[in-house]
């Protein structure tokens, strides 16, 4: 937003929240400033979804030179655990994101939440409730139909206070009673028929210990904490534009000050689900191994399966911000990271499903190196050694005895480049007796072609790669693919749940063969296999067993529609 300063021109605003927030500050509401918060409640990790979230929320912040901050969400101790806070900050650290100082609980405020409370008892807009939830949902009614008062909404407020008081002492059990705010059992908006402000739960807290028994809910918590925290724009999913009129109310009881809470369209992915209960689901019933599984839509699992904060961040940007709920093709994800890696990865010579190549015109024992290309992307990354022999490993699907017509690979009596070695021609082909597999094939090379080029200009349509099966180093490579088998797993036929879509392919674990520098490889180290994909060194890996993910293949689905629609 300084670029008028630096006699540039500024461009327009992306999206209707800086849009929002560029008219607030010339208008100089809240003296200029702009504060923004990431306030994830800590019972589970982060995915995708909240990466767009955090984009937007400290992004917005740095544009309008301004702070936003990290809050843990944390007013429900069933589900919340100091591993989940540890992730959180993990991975919002990891996307290039820093809060300073500015890192909270709302817990924290836990205090301060109670004396609003007894605030709103004292001037009778807020009582104790004794009816159970299955009561209260007779009494609540429906959008449709006003609902009827609890028989205990007109408890004088001081008895009300003595109850609330003694509901923090511990004197109840969990369920006997909860504080409800006193708005409006006629409004259509169910959120303001009398909600929950307080509950009772004797259960230990992760950052509090065993000082409260008594809880505020979300939506009583959120604007208060966003009002003590000074914040000015609160951006919120969509999900919470019901919520905004409590919100709102809450704040003008209270008579503190009110942020601005703007709501957005949430991320919504194919192929993936955004339910951190029903990624627990998974985690928990042993369908995944773990939140940082790669197979996961997590921050956690997508960083172990190669992706990088630079890719995850131009896809939240390729999504925008708007007001309708959609579906986001995977397709541009995988587009973002192979677009990034493209850029940056080096790249290294493995043979997934191998196949053995000999050459019976290279001496036995001679071993050779030929210079191979880091990244033709960066100049500056310079070349490497390859160990070359007699006999080689080449991929399977790279021979065919009978080829297809436009099939420029190896066959009977035809040649081949050897990426950056040289050219061979099949002379002959092993097969298993019983089964009539091909398990060795036989060639010729021309010596006259090292480096790969054609001494006599002829031309050599394919070029394939290869690893030295002298010095080729066994890696366990695993192949991962989407986790679900229809785009939108939570739209189930009768019957079913989202779990009968699982992919049951969604991870092959092979043993592949790769050239010797992969040895040590250090995790998260990505590369790009030549003509295969982007593999990432996985935290499994040790010198004796290098573990690659298969972070995306080279076809890119995206890029190609994109050029179609630019045609």
């Amino acid at each position: 937003m300084n670029a008028e300063r630096n006699g540039t021109q500024v461009r327009p605003p992306a999206d209707f929240i800086r849009r929002r927030i560029a008219a607030d500050v010339a208008a100089g509401r809240n003296a200029g400033r702009v504060v923004t918060r990431f306030p994830p409640e800590p019972n589970g990790y982060l995915h995708i979804g909240h990466a767009k979230s955090i984009c937007l929320n400290f992004g917005i912040a740095r544009e309008f030179n301004g702070v936003c901050h990290l809050r843990m969400d944390d007013t429900n101790p069933i589900t919340e655990e100091q591993e989940y806070i540890a992730a959180i900050k993990r991975d919002v650290k990891w996307l290039g994101y820093d809060w300073g100082q500015r890192f909270h609980h709302a817990s924290d405020y836990f205090e301060q939440m109670y004396n609003y409370a007894e605030t709103l008892i004292q001037r009778g807009l807020a009582y104790v409730c004794e009816l159970s939830p299955e009561e209260w949902k007779e009494y609540r009614g429906v959008p449709e139909r006003p609902g009827r008062e609890s028989p205990y909404r007109n408890r004088p407020p001081q008895e009300n206070l003595r109850l609330f008081r003694r509901m923090r002492a511990g004197e109840f059990p969990d369920g006997a009673m909860v504080l409800r705010a006193k708005i409006d059992m006629a409004s259509p908006n169910l959120h303001l028929r009398d909600p929950v402000l307080y509950r009772i739960i004797h259960s230990p807290h992760p950052h509090t210990g065993d000082r409260w028994c008594i809880y505020p809910t979300y939506d009583f918590a959120h604007p208060i904490e966003d009002s003590i925290e000074g914040i000015t724009h609160s951006l919120c999913t969509l999900e919470f534009e019901v919520h905004r009129p409590l919100y709102d109310w809450i704040l003008d009881q209270l008579q503190i000050h009110h942020p601005a809470q703007i709501e957005f369209a949430r991320l919504n992915l194919s192929y993936t689900i955004m339910s951190k209960r029903r990624l627990q689901e998974l985690v928990e019933g042993g369908y995944v191994k773990g939140w940082d599984d790669p197979r996961m839509p997590t921050i956690a699992g997508l960083r172990r399966r190669g992706y990088t904060p630079e890719a995850i961040r131009a896809f939240a940007e390729r999504v925008g911000i708007t007001k309708v709920e959609s579906m986001s093709d995977i397709a541009l994800l995988e587009h973002c990271i192979r677009d990034d890696l493209n850029r940056r990865a080096p790249r290294r010579l493995a043979v997934l499903e191998p196949l053995r190549l000999v050459i019976d015109n290279y001496p036995e024992d001679a071993v050779e190196e030929f210079s191979a290309v880091n990244n033709p992307e960066d100049h500056s990354a310079g070349t490497r050694p390859v160990p070359f022999s007699r006999e080689l490993f080449i991929e399977r699907n790279d021979f065919r005895l009978d080829p297809p017509k436009k099939f420029h690979r190896l066959a009977p009596g035809r040649e081949v480049r050897l990426r950056y070695a040289c050219i061979v021609r099949c002379t002959d082909v092993v097969r298993d007796p019983k089964s009539g597999d091909v398990t060795e094939i036989h060639c010729t090379f021309d010596p006259a072609s090292r480096g790969g080029s054609a001494p006599d200009g002829r031309r050599i349509r394919g070029t394939i790669h290869w690893v030295s099966a002298r010095h080729a180093v066994p890696i366990e490579v695993r192949l991962y693919d989407r986790l679900f088998t229809r785009p939108d797993p939570l739209d189930v036929e009768d019957g079913k749940t989202f779990l009968d879509y699982l992919n049951p392919d969604s991870l092959r674990t092979i043993t592949a063969y790769a050239e010797p520098s992969l040895r040590n490889t250090v995790p998260p180290t990505v590369y790009q296999f030549e003509r295969l994909g982007y593999f990432c060194a996985d935290p499994d890996s040790s010198p004796e067993r290098p573990v690659f993910n298969r972070t995306a293949t080279l076809r890119d689905s995206w890029a190609r529609l994109e050029k179609q629609a630019a045609r």
